[in-house]
């Protein structure tokens, strides 16, 4: 019986602390949050104070979306949701904009 927990104890697999599994969660969480504010900036009742908050709120999300991609240079599919992070930004300081005075 002691050996066979001894065996069992030296086969553990290491694991790496920094699994990517967490920052593929946080990327989902955030388009994900992306996705909403992007929903609710094309209402069309939605006041100029409303869409300058939702522009501030997507930028600052998208800015942490491209912070993680950074993290991961060797990963082709996080670049894209990055740029879209960055259009979706763009296009939501214009609708803030064009309400303005």
């Amino acid at each position: 019986m002691l050996l066979a927990c001894v065996l069992l104890t030296a086969c553990a697999k290491q694991v790496d602390a920094r699994v990517a599994g967490n920052d593929d969660a946080a990327v989902d969480s955030l388009s994900l949050r992306l996705e909403e504010l992007r929903t609710r900036d094309d209402l069309d009742d939605a006041t100029c104070a409303d869409r300058c908050s939702v522009g501030t709120q997507t930028c600052e999300l998208a800015e942490a979306l491209c912070a993680l991609v950074e993290r991961h240079p060797d990963r082709d599919d996080l670049p894209p949701r990055c740029a879209q992070g960055q259009e979706q930004c763009a296009t939501a300081r214009n609708a803030c904009a064009r309400c303005g005075p």
